[in-house]
């Protein structure tokens, strides 16, 4: 067989890992955080992007199995630990959904009447309606899905991402006001300030699923060359968008008036208005729409495939392995819509919108900072373990290289992990108790089912 036949190039790569990783719906909370949010995002990269994506290349050229995370954390540390990995990577998922799509419905609430962005019925009953209707997509097939994710990708992400920064380019270049500092001393994150911690958590989240990308490892080739290139580009070309997109908003809307939601039709409402563009409100509008509805698609079936291998392994009843004609998990996309159905009534009894998409925000970045953790410490593991199992990327160094990479990759998860509790002072999520309360107790709710399911194995087999 020709293995070049299968090879993917450098630019390939970069476009799969921008694609898993970038979007535009994480601007309005990044922004929230002003001129500061340079450093952090330069840290965020530093201390999480960087050492995620040389640890997860490595481990998908080493065990490129279908099952990703599943496959690299049981190999290190038993079928258990990597189901509750594979658990965490689809369950921060399904909670991210309703973010996401509330970003979709605050753009449809938006064009209609601004009004509707900041209510809750009108999110709930969007939300529901487009993730049913992405569910029943996916259950008829990939194909179809596919090219529907492909146009959403280009028109979605790329166009709106690129627009907004040439029209926040070109507010500053017209001397237009400007709603923050960028001198030297703004820009230099505030240590002491706890609200600017609080911030790592949104620019953390934006940098999730860099590992999803490293699965096409052994269709790479020279991938020793090939990964650290694409990984460096893809890098610089993340950071570029998520900064400027971020200022974009962050210089033309004050800080209390950006609307987790609505913030990026906020920010083109502003913009179009002083050019005079405000006709183009509708096509961003459909363009956003699209983006959130591709993002969600790209994603929806990814993790569920993971978990259906954990399934098919034996963590789970026979049930949840069931299939269609088209190959769809069936049993876990319907439960998984039926979960995103009832998280998503937060929005109507949180005391904000912003609060309802922040509290979903900290709850998806501590699940899926949990997994993290399983896998930098599978990476560590599996180095020692299996030190000449063949890889086709290996992080230079030997064992201590390995290490080095997945401890600083710890530094920055568990930062991220302990300051999420914080409640951000910006926006209204109750009192700190009830805050608290509701992300531990959701923590707990959410972690739980992997444990019941090893009771329940353990019990099938006695």
């Amino acid at each position: 067989m020709n293995k070049n036949r299968y090879a993917l190039g450098v630019f390939t790569l970069i476009m799969i890992t921008v694609g898993s990783v970038d979007s535009i719906r994480n601007l309005p909370a990044t922004a929230l955080f002003g001129s500061q949010l340079i450093a952090f995002f330069t840290l965020g990269a530093i201390f999480f992007l960087i050492p995620t994506a040389l640890i997860s290349a490595e481990l998908a050229s080493g065990w490129p199995k279908q099952g990703g995370v599943y496959i690299w954390v049981k190999e290190a540390f038993g079928k258990q630990t990597g189901f509750l990995a594979i658990w965490l990577q689809w369950i921060e998922n399904v909670i991210w959904y309703p973010a996401i799509l509330s970003f979709v419905a605050g753009t449809i609430g938006y064009l209609i009447d601004p009004m509707l962005a900041a209510n809750p019925y009108f999110l709930w009953a969007v939300i529901v309606s487009a993730f049913w209707g992405v569910t029943f997509i996916n259950l008829h097939g990939m194909t179809s899905s596919a090219l529907f994710s492909n146009i959403c990708a280009i028109c979605g992400l790329l166009l709106p991402m690129s627009l907004i920064i040439g029209l926040g380019a070109a507010w500053m270049a017209g001397s237009n006001p400007i709603q923050i500092k960028l001198d030297l001393a703004s820009i230099t994150p505030h240590w002491t300030d706890k609200s600017m911690w609080v911030s790592l958590t949104a620019i953390i989240l934006s940098f999730c699923g860099i590992e999803i990308a490293t699965v096409h490892a052994n269709d790479v080739e020279n991938p020793q060359r090939a990964f650290p290139k694409a990984l460096s580009y893809s890098v610089i070309i993340i950071l570029s968008t998520l900064i400027f997109g971020s200022l974009a908003i962050a210089i033309v809307l004050p800080q209390n008036d950006i609307n987790l939601v609505a913030g990026i039709m906020q920010a083109f409402d502003a913009f179009f208005a002083r050019y005079h563009l405000s006709f183009m409100m509708p096509v961003v509008a459909i363009m956003l729409v699209l983006g959130g509805l591709g993002g969600v698609s790209n994603w929806i079936i990814a993790p569920t495939k993971g978990l259906l291998v954990a399934a098919e392994d034996g963590n789970l009843p026979r049930v949840f392995c069931l299939v269609n004609q088209q190959g769809a998990p069936v049993v876990m996309l319907v439960l998984q819509a039926v979960i995103v159905t009832l998280l998503s009534a937060l929005f109507l009894f949180m005391p904000s919108v912003n609060g309802s998409y922040w509290l979903l925000t900290a709850l998806a970045a501590q699940l899926y900072m949990l997994m993290y953790l399983l896998m930098l410490a599978a990476g560590i593991k599996l180095r020692k373990k299996h030190p000449n199992h063949p890889r086709l990327f290996k992080i230079p160094g030997g064992f201590w290289g390995v290490f080095a990479v997945a401890v600083i990759g710890m530094i920055g998860v568990s930062t991220t992990l302990a300051v999420s509790f914080i409640p951000p002072q910006e926006i209204n999520v109750g009192t700190a108790s009830h805050y608290e309360f509701l992300l531990i107790g959701g923590l707990v709710l959410m972690c739980l089912p992997p444990f019941i399911a090893s009771a329940w194995e353990k019990r099938q087999r006695t």
